[in-house]
């Protein structure tokens, strides 16, 4: 399977935006792409109001990322708004097949976290969500997402053998390291290849200092040993790789992580009072 990661940077026009999805495709189809995985929030950045771009799945924005699909004959996951109750939005992965077809994913865990609280403007998904591409089964995640590692089990449970993870990052002291941590880790957890495409740093320093996660770049390609393959720079950038799938198996043989689990939370507990 040959996966294009596509570290873009994002506008607030989503129009401007589709047309980066568009030449970025194109791109990775002519380089033999099987599936093309755009960041998160590729419809629009965060940082401006999220309900007037938010549409939904069988809107034009995500029936134009279908179009380009199919077009191309690939499969396109690529991060959009779509409405919520009342006046919240979902953070959604437009997840669209050579054949046009659409689905979504929406982020379960929201980013409450280092002073940005997208729980005030956004409705958290209820529901994993994989998809076939080719002969794979693929497990979908967002951003945030990649701190819990249940989410990435269960993907795994349920046939993923590679985790896409659309992202924008949020900078910060420490970032950078948290997430090349947490990419190798979760594949580690799940016998998975991990693909975490993150959005490029913003070219306005202005968008770039601002308190909403607006992206770090160093996307990451890491595999089911927790070793990192791939690891992108600052800049937009089109990368192509090959996944060889006999590395998970050979990972979750040597390693069975999965098999050996235990549910901790049937197990008895107790606890001794500390001696005074």
């Amino acid at each position: 399977m040959r996966i294009a990661m596509a570290q873009i940077s994002s506008g607030s026009a989503p129009e401007k935006n589709l047309v980066t999805v568009a030449e970025q495709t194109a791109a990775a189809a002519a380089r033999g792409a099987d599936l093309v995985i755009f960041p998160e929030a590729t419809m629009c950045r965060f940082g401006v109001p999220l309900g007037p771009v938010a549409q939904p799945l069988d809107g034009p924005w995500a029936t134009a990322v279908g179009q380009i699909a199919a077009e191309h004959q690939v499969t396109v996951v690529a991060g959009m708004f779509t409405p919520g109750d009342g006046d919240r939005v979902r953070n959604t992965l437009v997840i669209a097949g050579p054949n046009g077809q659409i689905q979504g994913y929406n982020k379960i865990h929201l980013y409450d976290a280092f002073g940005f609280a997208e729980s005030r403007t956004v409705e958290p998904g209820d529901r994993t969500v994989t998809f076939e591409s080719g002969a794979v089964t693929v497990g979908t995640a967002t951003c945030y997402d990649i701190r819990f590692p249940q989410l990435f089990t269960t993907l795994a449970d349920r046939g993923a053998t590679l985790i896409v993870v659309p992202t924008s990052w949020g900078a910060g002291p420490g970032k950078l390291t948290q997430w090349q941590t947490l990419a190798a880790a979760r594949a580690l957890d799940s016998g998975c290849f991990v693909a975490a495409v993150g959005q490029a740093v913003p070219s306005d320093p202005a968008v770039a200092e601002s308190n909403a996660p607006t992206g770090i770049g160093h996307s990451i390609l890491a595999g089911p040993f927790g070793s990192v393959h791939v690891e992108l720079g600052e800049t937009p950038e089109l990368a192509v790789f090959d996944l060889d799938f006999d590395e998970v198996d050979r990972a979750r043989r040597a390693i069975a992580v999965l098999p050996n689990r235990r549910d901790i939370n049937s197990l008895a507990s107790t606890s001794a009072d500390a001696e005074s």
